[in-house]
């Protein structure tokens, strides 16, 4: 399975915000999981390098 790279930071949206490589979230793997309260939602990497995000 092929990653896209983390884009330079000259076209990141804002220097002020929190930014994150999903390979680093999902430990270079293709899921994660991210608790909001009581919450947890599955953060999953597709094979085409898109990103979903579900409960």
């Amino acid at each position: 399975m092929s990653f896209h790279a983390v884009p330079d930071t000259k076209s990141l949206p804002s220097k002020s915000l929190p930014t994150y490589a999903a390979t680093d979230l999902t430990k270079n793997g293709d899921q994660a999981q991210i608790v909001l309260g009581d919450q947890v939602y599955t953060l999953r990497i597709t094979r085409a390098g898109k990103l979903i995000l579900t409960k």
